[in-house]
């Protein structure tokens, strides 16, 4: 059985647009929201998306798991007492630590300086997968990785039910972006793939830039990547980080506020044509077993070089 086919065998499993919520789900859908290179808006888009999902009408849990440099809370000013840090080490549960905005978004707030979720040991994992069971009660789970394709990145991405990648019109943006998706393509071409444009001066950019991406994933990686569409360049956003106040709060009427709510109206239009999601316990069992396999893998690659012959 080759390494796809293991993986998947572990991972199965405008500002006035009315948005119309679909029904209750029976499992929370996992959203993971990554980018090539940081600097391009990730975080900012993260947690702007899912305050425009909650106001569709969905109940939303925002997982910050940029472990190292964790600031879903800082763009939205808020201090933690007690993050997922406090969870692993098994002092607190994974509902004592969730944290309940005024934008009607709930959070699990990232451990700063604590980056290796993945070298946890068997009672941290299942502190973690019980916290997570208990969760379920949720419609989304927005997942805001860090950049790169770090192990956590991956291990993040592939157990997700859909992955929105996030690139800029800077041509290392564009070319990281790519490698993002090669990274993922090269595990399983079966994830939901999407792509938002941030920072467009333009629509025509906008549209460009993402034509791009999806036609060379098309042509070098025999993946679809979908549009879900682009964010204007604005200076009402970074009003907004300094702020520590999400635009799509502050300034509704922005035009960055009326993308976003396009791009959202688009993301859940198009729910419904997926596999059911497996929900949180899922994904997070899913994350575990997908670090497990990429160990393995690493540690028979390195057998094997040692069995090998060196010339002196």
């Amino acid at each position: 059985m080759d390494q796809a086919a293991n993986l998947r065998k572990l991972t199965e499993g405008n500002t006035n647009l009315k948005l119309v919520p679909n029904q209750a789900r029976a499992m929370t859908k996992i959203i993971a929201i990554a980018s090539g290179k940081g600097g391009v808006g990730k975080t900012t888009l993260s947690v702007n998306l899912a305050i425009a999902i909650a106001k569709a009408g969905h109940r939303v849990l925002i997982f910050d798991g940029d472990l190292g440099l964790a600031n879903i809370n800082v763009l939205l000013g808020i201090i933690p007492k007690y993050n997922l840090y406090h969870v692993v080490k098994g002092h607190k549960s994974l509902k004592d630590i969730i944290i309940q905005t005024q934008e009607g978004v709930d959070i699990i707030a990232g451990a700063s300086g604590y980056s290796q979720l993945a070298n946890l040991n068997d009672v941290q994992r299942n502190n973690l997968i019980k916290g997570f069971a208990d969760l379920d009660n949720y419609d989304y789970m927005i997942i805001d990785t860090g950049a790169g394709i770090s192990s956590n990145v991956i291990g993040l991405v592939m157990p997700a039910d859909e992955v929105i990648v996030v690139t800029t019109p800077e041509p290392t943006s564009i070319t990281d972006s790519y490698g993002l998706i090669k990274s993922i393509v090269s595990q399983t071409k079966d994830k939901n793939l999407k792509i938002i444009v941030n920072r467009a001066r333009s629509a025509i950019e906008g549209k460009k830039v993402a034509d791009r991406v999806i036609d060379i994933s098309g042509q070098f990686l025999e993946v679809q990547v979908e549009n879900l569409g682009f964010i204007f360049q604005d200076e009402d956003v970074e009003k907004s980080i300094r702020e520590q106040k999400p635009y799509i709060v502050n300034s509704p009427r922005s035009k960055a506020s009326a993308c976003l709510t396009r791009i959202t109206h688009n993301l859940l239009q198009l729910e419904g044509s997926d596999g059911e999601p497996e929900g949180l316990a899922g994904f997070i069992k899913k994350f575990f077993n997908f670090i497990d396999f990429r160990e393995n893998e690493l540690e028979e690659r390195m057998n094997s070089d040692d069995s090998e012959p060196h010339n002196s």
